[in-house]
């Protein structure tokens, strides 16, 4: 580099005798890239966002990434440069981890003497990294790169190393990434071949011993649904006794960046509408920027969104491949380290968010405790018309998460994260560690984890809109891979349940093995569940020799009840969503939760075979009824 080229990366802090710096919009004006009242527009958005002049001038499309780095090296007295592997010296970039460089969006581009200069898109910023840098490198000085070009050239060069990260970045005594190894699946066959065993040889006492479980889990996922609702009651009867009267505005406050990923795979008929669905929000586009997280060898998406023209705010992110492993949860890991925003949130493709969704995000993160770190919205589908299967699904999601939900998250119970509409605290959940890349049901396992670690989550009613899965098998699919995430996920928590039990507390506690036993016991113990209803029509127990007759009516006692809960919370769902058309077919859930049973079996069978195997569910099969959404 020449002495001139030398002389333009100087600062101009170190000249004591140099001008102010005028503004950068000064420097933009006088370019004839903008214009007074432009300049004066922008201005004015500025004072409400917590966002720099710049980001809101993209956000608008009034300038591109290079107007803003030329105009930085001319307030800065800086010189500009397009990053290239061919001039970057790898031993500089060791000197830290790519999630350091990745964090400050900076670069050691190169090495003049005993100077080190660094690119940045943030040079206001750079006095402030000076002492970190300089403790590994003699000199710095700084020369501006776009952020576009840092971000490029830091996932080129450190593709392997953050693959390979994002498969393990959880801790290995919280992950499955060991525990649904060989070992481990050979002793859960062991135990299957063992019940087996006893059956032939004991079948009196081992159906004695199923039907009494049976009874016990299906005890124990009533009692959940009850208390949850029980607090969903009282929560409406308090909030209607209360005065109609407005309470005090919120305080006025900065709004934050967040940041959204979206991750896709084969998404050819989806991937569009999500464009469209996106543009409907109303968050101010300089403090919102979209990652649709796609892997590196998916075709289908990438030529689909290559026909698409992305506004500024949407950025696509390749995940390398690494190994065989192609999880959502590892690609979400992998774009974490890509966003910029304080707050982190999570859709799936088909997903249609309300408008204003983020600001009620935003909202109640500058009012909540410190110690709430996730807030789950309210997810619903576009399709409840499409035909009985999709209706059953609907009721099911309204019972969840308007009812059950919210009131367990209001006695404190863990909430079973439900994988798209999540919101994080960024930093809270990059010392989670993020998901857990080989677990097929990342949500629950992150929820469990979120509450050992002594923080809570929220549910907000802020609806997103989903397609329903509406054909049988694809639902079977879509439900084993959910309930084969759940019996990992509950296998890898319950390794020490003496520290679980001193992580969550007893109540939690309770309120874990009540979720997962729960589930996974209603479906895998179903048949026996469902041999009670013999004896309701009048007819005789096929085990009524073998099991006492006190079993047998408190069972079939404890179904009823359970399947007059069901219908309650049911009802009073569809009413509180406003689909009262749904309250008809309320009754025939019981015909829908068998499908359950079929992907219950299937999930055990993969758990042996095939634990990390990810079953996608296809969607864009259903036309959007657009009545909601």
């Amino acid at each position: 580099m020449s002495d001139q080229s030398l002389r333009l990366v100087q600062p101009t802090s170190a000249d004591p005798d140099a001008r102010p710096r005028k503004p950068i919009g000064r420097y933009l004006v006088e370019a004839g890239i903008l214009t007074e009242p432009q300049l004066v527009r922008a201005l004015n958005t500025q004072r409400s966002q917590n966002a720099l002049l710049g980001e809101v001038l993209l956000a608008e499309g009034l300038v591109s990434q290079r107007d803003i780095q030329l105009a930085l090296a001319q307030q800065y007295n800086l010189q500009p440069i397009q990053l290239s592997p061919l001039l970057s010296d790898p031993r500089l970039l060791a000197k830290f981890p790519a999630q350091f460089w990745l964090t400050h969006r900076l670069v050691p581009w190169m090495r003049l003497g005993n100077i080190v200069l660094i690119a940045t898109a943030r040079p206001d910023l750079f006095d402030d990294m000076r002492n970190r840098l300089e403790e590994v490198f003699p000199e710095v000085l700084p020369v501006v790169a776009t952020e576009d070009n840092i971000l490029a050239f830091l996932s080129a060069y450190f593709r392997a190393e953050l693959a390979a990260a994002a498969s393990e970045r959880v801790e290995a005594r919280f992950s499955c990434r060991d525990h649904a190894g060989v070992m481990h699946r050979g002793k859960l066959l062991a135990a299957l071949l063992t019940f087996g065993a006893v059956a032939l040889v004991l079948p009196e006492y081992f159906l004695l011993a199923l039907t009494a479980l049976a009874v016990t889990t299906l005890i124990l996922f009533a009692g959940l649904k009850l208390c949850g609702y029980s607090v969903h009651l009282w929560s409406r009867l308090l909030a209607n006794m209360q005065s109609d009267a407005p309470g005090p505005a919120p305080p006025p406050f900065r709004l934050p960046k967040i940041s959204m990923l979206v991750p896709l795979y084969k998404e050819q008929e989806i991937a569009t509408a999500l464009l469209k669905r996106l543009e409907r929000l109303d968050y101010p586009r300089s403090l919102l920027e979209v990652l649709l997280v796609l892997e590196e060898k998916d075709e289908v998406t990438r030529e689909t969104l290559a026909q698409a023209i992305l506004p500024p705010w949407i950025r696509v992110i390749e995940v390398p491949a690494h190994g065989r492993l192609t999880t959502k949860p590892r690609a979400m890991n992998y774009a974490l380290d890509f966003c910029g925003g304080d707050i982190i949130g999570v859709w799936d493709a088909e997903d249609a968010p309300c408008p204003d969704q983020l600001h009620q995000v935003a909202q109640r993160f500058a009012d909540a405790p410190e110690d709430l770190v996730c807030l789950q919205g309210v997810l619903d589908y576009y399709n409840p018309r499409t035909n009985w299967l999709s209706r059953c699904f609907t009721i099911e999601y309204s019972s969840w998460f308007r009812i059950v939900l919210p009131g367990i998250a209001q006695l404190g119970l863990v909430v079973p994260l439900g994988g798209t509409t999540l919101f994080f605290k960024r930093d809270k959940l990059e010392e989670l560690g993020g998901w857990d890349a080989h677990n097929v049901t990342e949500d629950a396992d992150l929820g469990v984890r979120l509450y050992r670690a002594g923080y809570r989550t929220e549910l907000i009613p802020t609806v997103t809109y989903e397609e329903a899965n509406c054909r049988p098998w694809r639902w079977i699919k879509q439900r084993s891979r959910w309930l084969k995430g759940f019996m990992v996920t509950y296998a890898v928590h319950m390794r020490n349940p003496d520290n679980l039990l001193r992580d969550l507390g007893l109540l939690r506690f309770l309120g874990l093995q009540a979720f997962f036993l729960g589930t996974l016991g209603q479906f895998l113990l179903a048949p026996l569940l469902w041999s009670f209803w013999l004896i309701l029509f009048g007819f005789d127990h096929p085990a009524a020799q073998i099991i006492p007759a006190s079993i047998l009516y408190s069972g079939t006692l404890f179904l009823t009840l359970f399947e007059a809960l069901a219908l309650l919370i049911g009802i009073t769902a569809v009413i509180e969503a406003r689909r009262r058309y749904l309250i008809w077919w309320v009754p025939t859930m019981m015909f829908y939760f068998p499908l359950g049973v079929v992907a219950a079996y299937k999930a055990l069978f993969e758990l042996l075979h095939c634990p990390h195997f990810w079953d996608k569910t296809q969607h864009g099969q259903a036309p959007s009824e657009c009545e909601a959404a």
